[in-house]
């Protein structure tokens, strides 16, 4: 027996229509973030280049690093340390992780507020875009903004000779901010999930 045919959607009204058409706005936005991506991508090959640069003894590369790290000694810095590799290094995550951020606001925000990808038979789809949507998305944020900040934490703490011991406590303060709202975010995403599955 052949299953009924599926009546086509009626068309939307104007105002509706409209309405609804309104979530393209967003496209430039995202775009936007795109282009953002790119700068980062820029930045991250720079101070890359200017690592390997200073590792073969470039002191002009080794002045931009510990500029752009923020690194201060008391002695004229004439050759890569350990700190500064890690300060480094750790700059190199940070951005890295700030990038995963920008994607999955790029990639699931559309997804959600937009218009459908249709990746479900691409072999690239990311495994947590089978599930997305607003409050998933709420909670990955928030866990990609907790990376971040203590990405930030442990530069501070390594270079914290350099920094005075209020911005070293507000910084540990707004990452427990940040902790407590994650999990406030999460605890508040369970519960509804919870709730619309007793109804």
């Amino acid at each position: 027996m052949s299953s009924p045919q599926q009546k086509p959607p009626a068309p939307l009204r104007p105002l509706p229509s409209m309405i609804f058409a309104s979530r393209w706005l967003q496209l430039p936005l995202y775009l936007g973030l795109i282009l953002a991506q790119a700068v980062y991508v820029f930045h991250f090959w720079v101070e890359l280049v200017h690592l390997i640069e200073a590792a073969f003894g470039n002191t002009t590369a080794l002045q931009s690093l510990v500029s752009s790290i923020g690194y201060k000694s008391d002695f004229q810095v004439t050759a890569l340390n350990e700190t500064i590799i890690m300060l480094v290094v750790l700059a190199l995550i940070d951005v890295v992780m700030i990038s995963n951020l920008l994607i999955m606001v790029i990639v699931g925000g559309y997804e959600t507020f937009v218009s459908r990808l249709h990746l479900e038979d691409h072999p690239d789809q990311p495994e947590w875009l089978s599930h997305v949507n607003a409050s998933v998305l709420k909670v990955k944020l928030a866990t990609a903004i907790i990376g971040i900040s203590s990405i930030h934490l442990l530069k501070t703490f390594i270079n914290a000779a350099n920094y005075d011991l209020k911005v070293l406590m507000w910084q540990t303060i707004i990452h427990v901010v940040f902790l407590l709202s994650a999990l406030a975010i999460a605890l508040t995403d369970r519960l509804m999930s919870h709730s619309s599955d007793s109804h």
